[in-house]
């Protein structure tokens, strides 16, 4: 259980060297990596944490940047890490999203686990936030629209991340935002019991100690709009005891100031619902008038782009509620960017809107 608002260190661990994928090659090729250190050009630190430290690297063959993270197997034996720390990086390896952060692969000696990260150059959310004090309306409604098409896919492949927040949100070179640290993520499509997470984003049945399921993701998308437009936690107080009371109670109260949309109030809102069932789900996030108006459509292009060849390929199931779920909501963001797309792309774009049609009258 982690209710500390520090930042806690994203680690994973495997007893076996595993195989990458960054670079070419083929498949086979691919197969037979086994990484170690010495294929690494190390630089400069980027952070450290309780169980290690990340370090910027480039991989010798192929000059691609990455970022190492260097994990301590003593610290994972002392705190009993390793079922946590292998389940991370289970889940983390296979999710593939513009907003999720890669691991590409990962490796070991005596003493220490190294992961290989996609390196995010714009570093942590958190400090912009801190420098800048809160974010524009359009600012966040763009992060909260990227947020809520990652989760949406994780989601879809039963993974709940549990511990959203913004030292966990990292920011590429084009300001695009990564979702990082899965420590406390889980796939399963039952309910779980665990209290975990980061204390002023806990919904009311993790502070509870109720089951939960996605909709603590949900919850904390709320929170973090929040936090976006007024730079301050929504239920912050002096101690952990007021904070788990105002949880529990939604005591959601709007400040002065800075200026906020009564749009974007309202969907935090319907999002800090103490009943786990009336949030707004994911799609109708995508569908809210706040998100419509504010968010930059550029940034959310590109796994539409990935829908239209996914639909010509075959490769999306043509039948059943998970399909109709994903075609209304990509169909909802699809008129949403259009108008501001061209050439190929707007092509590209038509065709895969008259796709996910076709899907849905199937």
């Amino acid at each position: 259980m982690a209710f500390t608002r520090s930042s806690r260190p994203g680690s994973a661990v495997s007893h076996e060297k595993r195989n990458g994928d960054l670079g070419s090659g083929s498949r086979s090729e691919k197969a037979q990596k086994q990484w170690s250190l010495q294929d690494f050009e190390i630089g400069k630190p980027l952070g450290k944490g309780k169980f290690g430290r990340v370090y910027l690297a480039r991989e010798l063959k192929s000059k691609f940047i990455v970022a190492l993270k260097v994990i301590f197997k003593e610290q994972i034996e002392k705190y009993k890490l390793h079922h946590q720390l292998k389940r991370e990086m289970e889940i983390q390896t296979n999710l593939r999203h513009p907003n999720v952060l890669r691991l590409y692969g990962w490796f070991h000696d005596d003493d220490r686990i190294y992961l290989i990260l996609e390196y995010a150059h714009g570093g942590e959310l958190y400090r912009q936030l801190r420098k800048t004090g809160h974010l524009g309306e359009r600012q966040a409604a763009t992060y909260i629209a990227s947020l809520t098409q990652a989760l949406a896919y994780c989601h879809e492949k039963d993974v709940i991340h549990r511990d959203i927040k913004p030292e966990n949100l990292l920011l590429d070179h084009e300001g695009r935002l990564k979702i990082a640290d899965f420590g406390w993520s889980v796939q399963s499509r039952s309910k779980r019991h665990t209290m975990c997470g980061t204390l002023d984003y806990l919904a009311p049945e993790m502070v509870e100690n109720k089951a939960h399921d996605y909709a603590v993701d949900n919850w904390t998308l709320g929170v973090l709009c929040y936090e976006f437009l007024f730079g301050i936690p929504p239920f912050e107080a002096e101690s952990q005891t007021d904070t788990f009371r105002r949880i529990m109670k939604v005591d959601l109260r709007f400040p002065s100031t800075p200026h906020v949309s009564s749009e974007a109030k309202n969907l935090i809102s319907r999002l800090l619902v103490r009943d786990s069932s009336k949030r707004l789900s994911l799609r109708m996030i995508m569908e809210h008038p706040w998100i419509i108006k504010n968010a930059d459509p550029s940034e959310l292009l590109t796994p539409f782009v990935r829908l239209h060849f996914d639909l010509r390929a075959g490769f999306l199931e043509t039948s059943g509620d998970r399909l109709e779920t994903v075609a209304q909501s990509s169909s909802t963001v699809l008129k949403m960017v259009m108008p501001h797309s061209h050439g190929y792309l707007s092509m590209k774009l038509s065709e895969t809107a008259v796709g996910l049609q076709h899907c849905l009258t199937k």
